[in-house]
């Protein structure tokens, strides 16, 4: 009887020891970003969509706090899915409106990164369920993935260079469903089989992935960014 309780009590300490590690280490990985006012960033988006041949681009990338974001290309049109927002971990880990479960440890491109679980407490938020890893030495976020109710799940992946202070990553490859990938009116796209179509290719996209990959070349950051921007087309 003794045995058991001692261990039922080790359990709980070491329980929540590791609750305490993933939440400090949330907050350090959420106090780099939130030094970050807003941003005006450069660089080349590749876009990899089944069936699509889509161009590469040069993009610009605009955010405000708390949540406002839009994606640019040269040419004036976004071609982004509707989920694209995610791409701003300032939305995933803003809010304090969840709860942090440890969800352990896992070893990715042989770095051991901490995994949190964030589940939202509002029930009437568009996200179901937010799953974070981070570096336990430089509480930079690796990787996060989203589950939201309508628009299925996103996944992103960062590699951070010269804005690792501000939990800025130089390079985002961001999967999506293909089948939320938002053709701008009146734009056609080459599909592989050298047809070409205006519409939006639902049906032939359905239960694909797509992938974003935006490698940035410059930020500039805290210097003010117009809400204009973010209501032009």
């Amino acid at each position: 009887m003794k045995k058991s309780l001692t261990l039922l009590i080790i359990l709980i300490t070491f329980s929540a020891q590791a609750q305490q590690t993933i939440n400090a280490l949330l907050a350090k990985a959420k106090a780099k970003l939130e030094t970050v006012n807003d941003y005006e960033a450069k660089g080349i988006m590749k876009t990899n969509v089944a069936f699509l041949k889509v161009p590469i681009a040069k993009v610009k990338i605009y955010f405000k706090k708390p949540n406002k974001l839009k994606v640019k290309s040269e040419s004036g049109i976004s071609f982004i899915p509707k989920g694209a927002v995610s791409i701003n971990l300032t939305n995933l880990t803003g809010s304090n409106q969840y709860t942090v479960i440890d969800a352990g440890i896992e070893t990715i491109s042989g770095k051991k990164l901490r995994i949190a679980k964030l589940l939202p407490t509002d029930d009437n938020n568009e996200v179901v369920l937010s799953t974070v890893y981070i570096d336990e030495v430089t509480a930079l976020i690796k990787k996060a993935k989203t589950t939201t109710k309508d628009n299925g799940t996103y996944e992103l992946e960062m590699t951070y260079g010269d804005y690792a202070a501000y939990g800025l990553p130089n390079k985002i490859i961001f999967s999506f469903n293909a089948k939320d990938y938002k053709l701008p009116k009146g734009v056609t796209f080459d599909f592989d089989d050298g047809t070409a179509t205006t519409a939006k290719p639902t049906d032939s996209l359905k239960g694909k992935k797509g992938k974003a990959e935006i490698t940035f070349s410059s930020y500039t950051i805290n210097k003010g960014v117009s809400d204009a921007v973010f209501n032009a087309n």
